[in-house]
């Protein structure tokens, strides 16, 4: 058989015109009942460099997903979009000198391309872009609500700044200290600012987990994040009251087991009580150690492994059970944030607690010993085990002790029982221009004043100059025209909020838009809501587990609590594609060579085109630096969309990381082309033609739905390759053969399974075809290979019916010339058959 090239070009730009001529992947405006699927890409940021091959993976798994389903007879919504606003555009305007708008657009537009080149079948209708006034008057619509529900509020905190951004961050944001969109170490920079209240959720977004079917890292890293904790508040009456109402420190613990076991108490630096309990001869050291405190990031001062350090403010507590004066300190790795900012120090069951008695020569007294009577290694214990030293606790378990000391507390008014969260509320307000603005108004006389609905869209300025100030203030403030308005309210002068909203807000709800993109009335019908949400189907990025999925999903319920959307969860069904690793090739001087200047050898070495010097290979993550990004433009003119499509998923698991190679690539075009020869030179044979293969078509047609289902995309393209194989081998292969193996292939391979498949004489697309079912009755193999064993090595092979005899399975064996030999005069002693598999005959 003559394996023909493909001319992918020619084919790909006819039946992508085709599609969109007859809106094959169009999403009708109302579902059929119980018939529909929302099937959701993570939509991208509109990146100067555009698509590498690892952008698309999700989208070929989504796309494949979608094609079958439509194929099955349900109603497929499959929409793309651009999450354009925040800082990745503006610090390339910056950098280039473009404005933010035109470098989102021209983004965009050759995004779009690359995307539509690769043949996806979204329903380009729905397009969405959060730069758009017409999205984001939407996005401003949904922030009020959370205004008017008291959700989002106004704060003057302490926050993690980004001095190379020159913006504040979410605690989400910051990783390893450093800013995770540059990599800036950060600061604490003290800013007016606007928080969403997400921690009124926590409940609920902790709660609501266990009904999703997402990933178990996933859900871990969301419960973890959120921090549910269930303990007790104790209250610590001060020795002398600073101010009325201000005479206790209260602190929340998950061991009020270990309460006789406290030797001191703590106070985050920039605790309110601070200044107005320190005693004179304590104030100079403590306000040095607040200001020095002030400069720390949150995280370097959580830091387990950091030396402790401390100042003692002179005053004291009453210990709530006993009476005892304890000593008040401050500490920088106790954190304002977190729980109530202060810690009841208990050294000899906390490890922080312990390194801090240790340098300050502080009492070390122990209240829990092992439950199995061992000895503690270590002077730290803070495992759970047995009571000691705890007066009415004594001699009880961990968790008798920590009930009957709640029980007490609440008794004796020092304490009740509660539940603390790592969550914060969400530092939402940005110091940048490119996001949308807050559609609030400041006004002398009346406070904030909302912005009426009806005037919305808060349209983002033109301006020059959008390079961010680096004080605290928006480059919006500077625009004198713009910030100057009238308070809705009084018809006063007032001034509109001038911090923007984060990269965030509009990828928080985008999947709602997708239902109703063109709606001037309302951000999303709720009659479409109810029938398209919540998603079946979302993939993208593990990195989003916590930043972006724990956000939509807060804002998912807040809409749900006025009655837009139906469900309370966002996504049902939620899977992270792997990474896709490139190799990197360098030289001995160590520079790093492109695979345009690379040659390979036979056993697969690299080499330098230029001087023949052979590389280093290794995989890596795609970075310009290492030149081993690649564009899947360079892969589709040699392989075109199909040949890029079926690699990507044939590479392996969807959810393992793995490495791309232009040199295995080769091994899915044979596979293509094997396919197109075949059908071209064998496609005329009659319907109707009896086929040898009717079990292995049904067999495969079912392995590669169940496959497509699961998302085991690889091993489809296993079981087609083998059927493949065994059509080749019939002369002339079958018809429905041929038929079945185009239609199965066709979510894969798009745009040559439609080309072949109009070959045969049809003249509907492929696409719009009904998805080839399968019989049952034809699963079961009707014959099995068995493998001839002479005393237990392996001489022959021979095929039999399914479930032969053990008596003429010998039989067959000792017919074999080759098994004849290997027995010759010898005497068969016994034979052994393990049905369906193997024969061993045994001679003496």
């Amino acid at each position: 058989m003559k394996i023909e090239h493909i001319p992918f070009d020619e084919i790909e730009a006819r039946w992508q015109a085709r599609w969109e001529k007859d809106g094959v992947f169009k999403a009708p405006v109302h579902p059929k009942p119980g018939k529909k699927f929302y099937c959701l890409d993570m939509f991208p940021y509109p990146s100067a460099e555009g698509l590498h091959v690892g952008h698309p993976e999700g989208y070929t798994a989504t796309d494949i997903l979608s094609r079958t389903l439509r194929r099955q007879g349900w109603d497929v919504l499959h929409p793309m979009g651009w999450d354009a606003f925040g800082l990745p555009a503006e610090n390339f305007a910056i950098q280039t000198g473009t404005h933010p708008r035109e470098v989102t657009k021209r983004n965009v537009d050759n995004i779009r391309r690359q995307i539509k080149s690769l043949g996806f079948s979204y329903d380009w209708s729905r397009e969405v872009d959060t730069t758009d006034p017409a999205y984001y008057r939407w996005t401003q619509w949904i922030f009020l609500q959370l205004f008017k529900k008291g959700l989002a509020y106004e704060s003057d905190c302490p926050i993690n700044w980004c001095p190379s951004c020159k913006t504040g961050l979410a605690n989400e944001e910051v990783f390893g200290n450093c800013c995770e969109r540059c990599g800036s170490p950060i600061s604490q920079k003290r800013l007016r600012q606007w928080v969403l209240k997400i921690t009124a959720y926590a409940d609920r977004l902790a709660d609501d987990l266990a009904g999703l079917d997402w990933p178990a890292s996933t859900l871990a890293m969301q419960r973890h994040w959120i921090g549910r904790s269930e303990g007790a508040e104790i209250r610590f009456d001060l020795e002398k009251d600073p101010a009325p109402g201000e005479g206790a420190i209260t602190v929340f613990t998950t061991r009020a087991d270990t309460l006789f076991g406290v030797s001191w108490m703590v106070l985050a630096p920039e605790h309110s009580l601070v200044p107005k309990i320190t005693t004179p001869e304590h104030t100079a050291a403590v306000e040095a150690y607040v200001k020095a405190a002030a400069a720390k990031s949150n995280l370097e001062r959580a830091e387990l492994q950091k030396d402790k350090t401390g100042v003692f403010t002179g005053a004291y507590v009453l210990h709530p059970v006993t009476g005892k004066k304890l000593p008040v300190w401050i500490a920088d790795y106790v954190l304002l944030g977190y729980g109530t900012g202060a810690v009841m120090a208990v050294p000899g069951h906390d490890e922080r607690d312990w390194e801090f008695a240790k340098k300050f020569g502080l009492d070390i007294p122990r209240v829990v010993v092992p439950a199995d009577g061992s000895a503690v290694d270590t002077e730290c214990f803070p495992e759970e085990g047995i009571a000691v030293n705890s007066d009415f606790l004594n001699g009880l378990p961990t968790a008798q002790a920590i009930s009957r000391m709640n029980d007490h507390l609440e008794k004796a008014g020092k304490g009740k029982k509660a539940v603390s969260y790592k969550l914060r509320d969400w530092i939402f307000s940005r110091q940048r221009y490119w996001g949308e603005p807050i559609p609030l108004v400041h006004c002398s006389k009346c406070g904030l004043v909302p912005v009426p609905e009806e005037q919305l869209p808060v349209l983002l300025p033109d301006v020059k100059e959008y390079k961010p100030t680096g004080t605290g203030e928006s480059p919006l403030a500077a625009i004198k025209d713009w910030v100057a308005t009238k308070c809705p309210k009084c018809h006063g002068p007032g001034k509109r909020e001038t911090n923007t909203m984060p990269q965030w807000a509009g990828s928080c709800w985008y999947y709602i838009r997708y239902l109703d993109p063109k709606n001037a009335d309302a951000a999303c019908s709720k009659d479409l809501a109810a029938e398209w949400l919540p998603v079946d189907c979302y993939i993208g990025g593990a990195e989003h587990a916590v930043l972006h999925l724990l956000y939509a999903r807060f804002w998912h319920k807040v809409l749900f609590d006025i009655g837009l959307v139906p469900s309370p969860e966002p996504f049902q069904k939620l899977r992270h594609q792997g990474m896709i690793l490139s190799y990197s090739h360098r030289d001995s001087t160590g520079v790093y060579h492109p695979y345009d200047r690379i040659r390979f050898g036979e056993d697969g070495a690299a080499f330098a085109a230029d001087s023949g010097e052979k590389l280093e290979s290794q995989v890596e993550k795609m970075s310009k630096s290492k030149k081993n990004v690649i564009n899947p433009d360079t892969v589709l003119k040699s392989y075109g969309a199909d040949g890029f499509r079926l690699y990507e998923m044939f590479m392996g698991p969807l959810e393992q990381s793995k490495p791309w190679d232009m040199r295995s690539i080769e091994g899915v075009a044979r596979f293509l082309r094997k396919v197109w020869a075949l059908v071209k030179e064998t496609g005329g044979v009659k319907p109707g033609d009896p086929s040898r293969l009717v079990n292995l078509r049904h067999r495969t047609t079912k392995k590669v739905t169940d496959d497509i289902a699961s998302f085991d995309f690889n091993t489809a393209i296993s079981a087609l390759m083998i059927y493949t194989n065994e059509i080749q081998k019939s002369v002339p292969p079958a018809r429905e053969d041929l038929e079945t193996l185009l239609s199965l292939l066709n979510p894969f391979a798009p745009h040559v399974t439609e080309e072949l498949w109009a070959g045969l004489g049809h003249a509907e697309c492929l696409s719009a075809a009904a998805w080839p079912a399968y019989d049952p009755a034809f699963l079961r193999e009707t014959s099995v290979e068995y493998a001839v064993q002479v005393n237990g090595k392996l001489r022959a092979t021979m095929t039999l019916p399914m479930d032969t005899p053990q008596d003429q399975v010998v039989a067959a064996a000792l017919a074999l010339d080759r098994i004849k030999a290997a027995v010759g005069d010898k005497k068969v002693a016994k034979t052994i058959v393990v049905p369906n598999k193997l024969v061993n005959i045994v001679v003496k």
